[in-house]
This record gives C-alpha cells, structure tokens and sequence, in this order.
C-alpha cells in the first residue's frame, strides 16, 4: 500500500513537471520572448551541463550550505532554547513579546545595511541574515507549543518528583515537539529564501551571487539554471529536516504532522 502510495505521487510529480516544461516550451516557440530573455528548456539544460562541468555549481553550492548551517542550525538552538524558558516564564515573556511582535514582520534584508556596518563584508552578513529569517518562526512557535501543553502531562511529572530542568527537557519540550517541528519547515524555507536574497547583494561567492554573476554576464540561461539548482537544493533541505523529524518521533513517541 505504501509503494503504490508512493507510486502514485511520484507520477503525478512527472507528470506536473512535464506539463510545466511543455508550457515553456510552447511559449519559447511563440517566439515573443527572445532567448536572452527567455531560454529554451534544452538551453537551460545546457547551461546547467555546463555549470556541473566547470565546477561553478559544486563551489558555490558548498559555500551557500555552509553558510546556511551555521546561520539555521544557530536559529533553531537559540529559537528552541529561549522558547523554551520564555514559554515557561509567561510572565517575562508578556514583556518580550510586544518587542518581538514589532520586529518579527521586518524583512532581514532591512537590516542588511547595519549588518554589513556591525559585521562587515564577507560571509557573516549571510549567516546574520539567514539566523533572522529562521529565528522568529522557531521562538514563537515554540512558546505556543510549551503554552498549549496539556497539564496532566505536568501533573503526572509532578507526581513523580520531576522537577527542573528535567522537566523542560524531558517532558515539556516532547510534548511541544509537534508545534516546533512545523516552524522548522517554516524556518528553512525562509532561511533559504533570504540566503540567496543575502548572497545577491553583500556576496562574492555561493548560488545567489551565481546567479547576478551570469546575470551581468546576460546568461539568462544560467540564471534560470542556478534558480532551478536552488529549488531543487531547497527540496532535498526540507526532505531532509522530515527525515530527522521522523527519527525524534520514533525517539519520543510523539506524533508530529508536517504539511507537505
């Protein structure tokens, strides 16, 4: 049952990206578009052999990731952590909360002209950006989840003398699990947005600087290649954050529900 599960979504995946193609294709050959503007899907193709073959993509690609993990990975101990112990504290959190509702909705690369101006140029502008992206999500989603835990969990822990900060971690933290692992997706796909919006302006190196490279240099081709490139590393991220979701859950035994 579950092959055939997995049978079916993967045709249906084929088949949308065959149709998506197939429009592009049809609207290449309308000729409206030229191809510095609009490349062909075998152009585009090609472009992509040839990043592959000159090693751009493999050296960009690895520069972006590692900026990424240290500026995600940061976002998620910190956000999880003060979450946590903010969840717990309402009544400090009624005072942290206004703050973070002012600065939530603002845009990292907002801040992008102070942190070049507190961090410099170079790869931390990047990781400061990606750690705002993916900071907000996680923080408040984790004290909601620590505020939604139900009480008879913390009555049976109490029962049997579990006290801090085993009960954070032990208890409060399993039980809020579900709510956290959402704001992780949530938290990746935003992380990975602004690092290529955060390498477009302030980089010299990884996938959002290959791109406004090839495009200074008119390869429209490239461009659509290294954004191609990015959505499928975005993918495989997210892909990866299920898979050790799963493992937690197996861990804990709690049950997590994730949108695909």
């Amino acid at each position: 049952m579950i092959k055939m599960d997995l049978l079916k979504k993967t045709v249906k995946v084929v088949i949308s990206i065959f149709v998506l193609i197939g429009i592009w294709e049809l609207v290449v050959l309308t000729g409206r578009y030229e191809q510095s503007l609009l490349p062909s899907p075998a152009g585009v193709l090609t472009g992509m052999a040839e990043l592959i073959k000159d090693g751009a993509l493999l050296t960009h690609f690895k520069v972006s990731l590692v900026r990424f993990l240290i500026g995600y990975l940061a976002a998620v101990i910190t956000g999880i952590t003060l979450g946590l112990m903010l969840g717990w504290n309402k009544s400090v959190w009624s005072f942290i909360d206004p703050v973070v509702q002012v600065l939530r909705p603002v845009s990292p690369i907002a801040w992008f002209p102070f942190i070049v101006l507190w961090f410099g140029i170079g790869d931390a502008p990047a990781v400061v950006t990606i750690f705002i992206a993916g900071f907000y999500p996680i923080l408040l989603s984790t004290v909601s989840g620590v505020g939604n835990v139900d009480t008879v969990y913390l009555k049976v822990a109490d029962n049997f003398g579990i006290r801090q900060p085993q009960l954070l971690f032990k208890i409060i933290l399993p039980a809020a699990f579900p709510l956290i692992a959402n704001s992780l997706h949530i938290a990746l796909g935003s992380a990975w947005v602004f690092l290529v919006a955060g390498e477009m302006v302030g980089a010299q190196s990884g996938l959002g600087f290959m791109i406004i490279d090839a495009r200074n240099s008119l390869r429209s081709d490239l461009v659509l290649a290294g954004i191609i490139f990015i959505g499928i590393s975005g993918l495989l991220l997210d892909r990866l954050i299920k898979i050790l979701e799963s493992g937690i859950k197996r861990q804990w035994g709690v049950s997590i529900e994730v949108r695909n």
